[in-house]
């Protein structure tokens, strides 16, 4: 739901106040950015965003468009991988049009990260170290931790997040709370922002926080919560579940919500 409402949100982005413009006309305009795509009905949301996006860097080549391109043909290489290896047995031309959607994102990736060498786009920053172990784009994403681009942007708090949790526990939770109040409403979290806490929280033996957030992250139907070992903790400790029920609940609305704002204590 989240992936469509991104597409028809950039479909609006191109046209500005006229008539919207569709896939349909993108595709008329510049037929190279659709026909180098898998034909067939894989992949469809991700291969859309991706020819959306290939036409907004086309008509503005900016930093922010190429990192939006470069994460559309990420999750269109995942997903169309995953279909590339789905033979189908009647017709040989879709395997062969998902093959070719699979070499297109390789080299488009390529692409993007050579013309993004000099960057000082934060998100590229993160992409050039985190995929490709680029050092100097780590210093120089470290050097922006402060900045507004970051310090606004829960997408970059999470991606600190991720880098720091190797070696300062403390600093990486205030970074997945500050991802969680940056959250917009409607949208839902990185589900590794839940798991990571959760994570933390049990280790530090934190096991309200622990199993608050365990609840929170059912509620946002994430699978494979083991509850049963905070559980048990809390209940040899004579805590009352029911409350921490409520708590977690409160915490899940407020995220959805928009209006999460981090506890100091729970």
């Amino acid at each position: 739901m989240i992936l469509r409402a991104s597409v028809l949100l950039s479909i609006l982005a191109l046209t500005g106040c006229d008539e919207p413009l569709t896939l349909a006309q993108v595709c008329e305009e510049t037929p190279g950015f659709c026909s180098d795509l898998n034909k067939d009905s894989h992949c469809k949301n991700e291969r859309s965003e991706v020819i959306l996006n290939r036409y907004r860097e086309y008509k503005d080549p900016t930093d922010e468009n190429k990192y939006q391109l470069l994460k559309g043909f990420e999750s269109y290489n995942q997903c169309i991988t995953l279909a590339a290896k789905i033979e189908h047995i009647k017709l040989k031309s879709k395997t062969t049009s998902r093959i070719e959607g699979q070499l297109t994102s390789i080299k488009e990736m390529t692409r993007l990260y050579q013309d993004t060498k000099n960057t000082n786009h934060p998100g590229l920053l993160y992409y050039h170290w985190s995929r490709n172990n680029e050092q100097s784009a780590l210093t120089k994403l470290l050097a922006l931790e402060n900045h507004e681009s970051v310090t606004k942007s829960a997408e970059m708090q999470f991606y600190l997040a991720s880098y720091y949790i190797k070696f300062d526990d403390e600093k990486t939770i205030d970074l997945l709370y500050k991802t969680l109040e940056l959250n917009k409403q409607g949208q839902d979290p990185n589900p590794e922002v839940y798991t990571s806490l959760i994570s933390l929280f049990y280790k530090h033996d934190k096991f309200k926080h622990a199993y608050i957030f365990s609840k929170v992250a059912q509620s946002a139907g994430i699978e494979n919560i083991d509850l049963l070992p905070i559980e048990h903790q809390l209940m040899s400790d004579g805590k009352n579940l029911g409350a921490l029920d409520n708590l977690a609940q409160q915490t899940y609305e407020q995220i959805q919500n928009g209006e999460f704002v981090s506890p100091r204590e729970f």
